[in-house]
């Protein structure tokens, strides 16, 4: 399995920016996509984005579109997610993950198999 460590997690003001880093160790981070999901206060955990390990491919939730970016720096085993036009709506605890089979792109959760311990991202009105 991969070892996951999610930083870069704040509060910011609404319209501000935050940038998540996952930090990846174990086995061969290259060979697996990664994703990007969050959870909020007496929600299901939801799809953010997600980036393949073949050609660097990106898929985002209609949400999130055209405000973060996902990416990945493999020799350097960490991937991030840039968030820019922070919402109060955003507000969550935010997770990266790692998809070793199966179809890309998957929004669905069950379909990742390692996790990170998760950070906060609370955007104030």
């Amino acid at each position: 399995q991969v070892q996951l460590v999610e930083s870069g997690g704040g509060l910011v003001q609404t319209g501000g920016s935050l940038r998540l880093s996952c930090a990846a160790s174990g086995r061969t981070f290259s060979r697996y996509a990664m994703g990007w999901f969050r959870q909020a206060p007496g929600k299901q955990r939801e799809f953010v984005a997600t980036i393949s390990w073949i050609g660097g491919r990106t898929y985002y939730a209609d949400s999130v579109k055209g405000r973060f970016t996902i990416s990945r720096d493999v020799a350097e085993n960490t991937g991030s997610l840039q968030m820019n036009s922070l919402k109060p709506e955003d507000t969550a605890v935010y997770y990266c993950a790692t998809q070793k089979d199966g179809i890309w792109p998957t929004t669905r959760y069950t379909n990742f198999d390692s996790w990170g311990q998760g950070t906060q991202v609370t955007v104030s009105s």
